[in-house]
């Protein structure tokens, strides 16, 4: 569930900060990216170095870089970034600084820039928890629909026995994991998503292909990831990274070795998108050795068709399945489409054209028609990652897995 979860976890003065190391730990062992703040008193009982280990990122104390004081700690970026903020230990001044907005340390200043959901784990004595004037701070963050998490009760560094303990850290693990489980629309979905060209080659230097990025289909399922499904991603040759938190990723070459990555797949999955530009022909024979200019020919190519995935696919899919193509076209781009919709049998098709400008292969932007029996809904011009994001959501209600 935490796969390729963004986690920002902030630790303040408390002694329940030195079992942060084993929290970040348990966030990164379950895939998480983690990125820590911590106060200054914080580091009265847990190391920056320790944390910076165990997160494989600096951790951040002030508003500017150690390395660089004249570069600073962007605030805003950090909370922009985070999918996640947890605060624990929260102790009892961190927790009134967060309730009044006292922003003089970047720990406030960083909740002040959250755009995300923000976990709160109070840490103090039995007397400090109980105090009225925390108690007013503690409903104040409820009010400011911050989640708070509740302290647990034991023995407390005063001696006292009760209420104000830091939960341990695989508590706040499983209250993180239900938390984003409950909030993950696709969560429980397998998915299966193609991306990038083939290559079908010539000789072993040479081959035909196309200019496709796979921009659009990492896009696709890095979108699917976040929004809980299990994502199994089928790419051709492409410079992109592999995204983080897949079920499996399968690179290939060949149009005949996606075809045979996507058969492996296709029948336990319950969503597909199919964002490959496929070769549509290869070679019928191929070189062994490089072939020679001057000695060998190669004004003729004789080519032979490659299967069709889409086509294939679809006529074994299931009733609660829902498969999706896209469609890039230059002439009569809509009615090519829905053409094509039909002929392959998929559930809905995402047509699009090179002809626009900032669109088609390679670009960072694209624009896209969403094709269906009764759909017919053009997207504007967006980043291919906002563009996922968004063609999941106009597609999510239609989906037979979501019914």
């Amino acid at each position: 569930m935490l796969n390729a979860k963004k986690i920002l976890l902030g630790v303040s003065g408390s002694i329940a900060a030195y079992k942060t190391v084993h929290l970040v730990r348990l966030l990164k062992k379950e895939g998480a990216e983690v990125k820590v703040i911590v106060t200054q008193s914080a580091q009265d009982f847990v190391t920056k170095k320790a944390l910076a280990t165990v997160s494989e990122n600096p951790v951040i104390d002030n508003f500017y870089q150690d390395e660089n004081p004249e570069l600073w700690n962007n605030h805003v970026k950090l909370g922009m970034w985070a999918d996640i903020m947890l605060i624990a230990p929260a102790s009892a001044n961190t927790i009134a600084k967060l309730n009044s907005a006292e922003a003089n340390n970047i720990l406030i200043t960083t909740f002040l820039s959250a755009r995300c959901p923000v976990f709160v784990a109070p840490a103090m004595d039995l007397d400090m928890w109980t105090h009225p004037s925390n108690q007013v701070n503690i409903q104040g963050l409820k009010e400011k629909n911050i989640h708070i998490i509740e302290p647990a009760s034991g023995s407390l560094a005063s001696g006292l026995e009760g209420k104000g303990r830091m939960p341990e850290p695989e508590e706040l693990l499983s209250t993180i994991t239900h938390f984003l489980k409950s909030q993950s629309p696709l969560s429980g979905v397998e998915a299966l998503v193609t991306a990038g060209p083939t290559y079908e080659n010539i000789d072993p230097v040479r081959f035909i292909g196309n200019y496709s990025s796979g921009k659009m289909g990492y896009a696709l399922a890095n979108a699917l990831v976040k929004l809980g499904a299990s994502v199994h991603l089928v790419s051709g040759p492409s410079a992109l990274k592999q995204p983080k938190g897949l079920k499996s990723f399968v690179k290939i070459t060949s149009a005949l070795e996606m075809l045979e990555a996507c058969e492996n797949k296709a029948s336990t999955v319950d969503l597909a998108f199919f964002a490959a530009a496929v070769s549509d022909y290869r070679p019928k024979a191929v070189a062994t050795s490089k072939l020679k200019k001057g000695i060998d020919t190669l004004n003729t190519i004789e080519l032979v068709e490659n299967p069709d995935i889409l086509k294939k696919l679809c006529a074994t899919k299931k009733e609660n399945q829902t498969f999706i193509g896209f469609a890039l076209e230059t002439d009569n781009v809509i009615e090519n489409a829905k053409a094509k919709r039909i002929k392959k049998g998929c559930d809905y098709i995402i047509a699009n054209s090179p002809n626009a400008k900032d669109t088609g292969f390679s670009h960072d932007t694209n624009l896209v028609t969403l094709i269906g029996e009764t759909l017919n809904k053009d997207l504007p011009l967006m980043s291919k990652d906002l563009l996922a994001v968004e063609i999941i959501t106009q597609l999510m209600p239609l989906l037979k897995h979501v019914k």
